[in-house]
């Protein structure tokens, strides 16, 4: 008898809603032993990356405080660890929940389109509890013109009947993000401060939470603190625990839970990879963030684990590309900030310097406004909340900041050369030099990339006022050399008694059939004719050392499959001065 009902668990790939991934036996990492720590904080501000679950967190915990879903707790809520050890606010609350990346964010339709959409969530809000508000109360209060006002007498409907409030809020900064996006900076400021709707909206929730108020609880999710800075003066109604290391795992997969996933559905007959050359994979592409300087864990993003599973089962060879289009999708929004104008600003510096260094020393700010992101601790502290840096270590008390994963490699290197492009200083014909990278990688020849990109930089003079130095140039030429998605890519890899600038090692032959590898050794110098008889001398320098790196067995342990072939590029300035190939003895 055929059923619907497959035999494993399916993957929640994309999905936000916490009942029906429970009721239809969907796969699920309880997370839920969270809830204790965090009724400890009353209102709640929490940041994380783009696709990291915080709807599908925002969804649990509707579930959990609703007092509409008492009857459905032990179907919701059964062999978790809140269900085994509810907190007494378990079902206790009337829930408000505010979706904003849900309804158009268009400038010009904005307010009106966001009265609307509050007006029906507080509707369907204040009409579901009939034992608490009355038909005619609901309707009373509904008549309200504004959502304002309609908070405003809800709130003190709920203090004279006893009522108590949860207030869920989910991206709260979608749309303020898209109008710097989309508007800039000065339609941004007119949006958050004075007089606006959204400033107001937010004083009126604050002015629920006071003394006496109704809004006894209050979470909200975000990606940044930068508009809550502005529309509240500084989230001083409640504690941001976004940095605390009690609350690093919250969202996120842990290694030992992603080894468990794969090993279950290994053991259930429909995940025929490897589990322990699948988790390096995974590790190296989707892992290593780390959200709290004193936390011990690092982290998987929670989307890239489901894509991967998604495409994978059941008994897949797993996606051919490995970054998610979704996640390129929404780290391609942030590319504004490296913009003032037609011109690369200070941040576009910061972002090359941490690409150039591969990690960063900074004290991660827990909240600023826009007006102050071009300080360096604000804008890396951006990255940060962002995902496209994370706490990789300690430098003496301070967070010592790094580039997580590949999938985030691949992002900053093509922000680099969208913001080039944007400008107007560097524009290659993307598909050439595409296919002058896959060359490299299949059949092991270098030289056509490394000499066309050499020329197009004679071409194009523009780019030259940003190769001054060698990590600027290092990142040129990783950022162009990675452009087909050929190799992974690695920075001040150690090897042989040294660093090694740059290791590119191909994707696994699973997925591409690729299996030239490289490590290059970098030399600068600055332009003038003195400097000129210094190539010889830094050209042999380099192969001494690339004769030391291949010779390491870390580097056929790092991709045993690989030819690797090491590249002495000798720059003197924008001009590359000496090209040659060291193999492995």
């Amino acid at each position: 008898m055929s059923t619907n009902v497959p035999a494993y668990p399916r993957i929640p790939y994309g999905r936000a809603s916490f009942p029906s991934v429970r009721r239809e036996g969907c796969l699920y990492v309880d997370k839920t032993r969270f809830i204790h720590s965090l009724e400890n904080e009353r209102y709640v501000f929490f940041i994380r990356p783009r696709r990291f679950g915080k709807s599908f967190w925002i969804a649990m915990l509707e579930c959990y405080y609703d007092q509409r879903r008492k009857k459905d707790f032990d179907a919701l809520f059964a062999d978790t660890d809140v269900g085994r050890n509810p907190t007494p606010n378990r079902n206790r609350y009337m829930i408000l929940h505010f979706d904003f990346s849900s309804f158009n964010n268009a400038l010009e339709t904005l307010e009106r389109n966001f009265e609307n959409y509050c007006r029906i969530k507080f509707r369907s809000a204040v009409t579901s509890y009939p034992d608490l508000i009355p038909e005619a109360v609901a309707e009373r209060l509904c008549a309200e013109p504004t959502i304002n006002d309609k908070l405003i007498a809800l709130f003190e409907e709920c203090q004279v009947r006893g009522i108590q409030l949860y207030v869920l809020i989910d991206e709260y900064d979608n749309f303020a993000n898209t109008i710097l996006t989309v508007e800039g900076a000065d339609a941004y400021h007119d949006f958050t401060h004075g007089s606006g709707f959204y400033r107001s909206f937010f004083a009126t929730l604050k002015a629920g939470t006071s003394r006496g108020g109704s809004v006894d609880r209050l979470f909200v999710t975000g990606v940044s603190p930068i508009t809550m800075d502005d529309v509240t003066s500084g989230f001083n109604i409640g504690t941001n625990v976004s940095l605390l290391p009690e609350f690093n795992e919250v969202l996120g997969f842990t290694e030992a839970e992603v080894r468990r996933l794969l090993e279950t559905y290994r053991e259930a007959g429909v995940f025929s990879q490897d589990v322990d050359a699948t988790l390096d994979l995974m590790r190296e592409w989707y892992a290593g963030y780390r959200f709290a300087k004193d936390a011990q864990s690092f982290l998987y993003n929670t989307d890239m684990v489901l894509y991967y599973l998604h495409r994978s089962l059941p008994n897949k060879a797993g996606p051919e590309d490995l970054i998610d289009t979704n996640i390129r999708v929404d780290y391609g929004k942030l590319r504004h900030l490296l913009l003032t104008g037609r011109q690369l600003n200070g941040n576009f510096d910061l972002l090359r310097e941490a690409i150039g260094k591969g990690k960063t020393d900074c004290a991660i700010v827990s909240g600023f406004p826009l007006a102050q992101l071009p300080k360096r601790e604000n804008y890396l502290s951006l990255l940060h909340y962002f995902g496209l840096l994370s706490i990789a270590g300690d430098a003496g008390g301070i967070a010592q900041l790094g580039v997580p994963n590949q999938t985030v490699w691949q992002l900053l290197y093509g922000h680099l050369r969208d913001a080039w492009r944007d400008v107007g200083v560097f524009s290659p014909d993307f598909l050439e030099l595409q296919q002058l990278a896959r060359m490299m990688a299949a059949e092991g020849a270098w030289r056509p990339a490394i000499e066309r990109l050499s020329g197009l930089v004679g071409e194009q003079t523009g780019i030259r006022d940003y190769l001054q130095g060698e990590k600027a140039v290092q990142s040129f030429l990783t950022a162009y050399l990675s452009i087909a998605g050929c190799f992974v890519t690695r920075t001040e890899v150690e090897l042989g008694k040294g660093y090694a600038d740059v290791v590119l090692a191909p994707l696994p032959a699973s997925h591409q059939g690729l299996t030239h590898g490289f490590v290059i050794e970098l030399k600068y110098i600055a332009r003038g004719e003195e400097a000129k008889s210094r190539v010889p001398e830094l050209a042999a320098q380099a192969e001494r050392q690339l004769r030391g790196y291949l010779a390491d067995d870390r580097l056929v342990r790092l991709c045993p499959n690989a030819t690797f072939t090491g590249l002495a590029l000798v720059f003197q300035g924008w001009e590359l001065a000496h090209a040659a190939e060291v193999m492995r003895q």
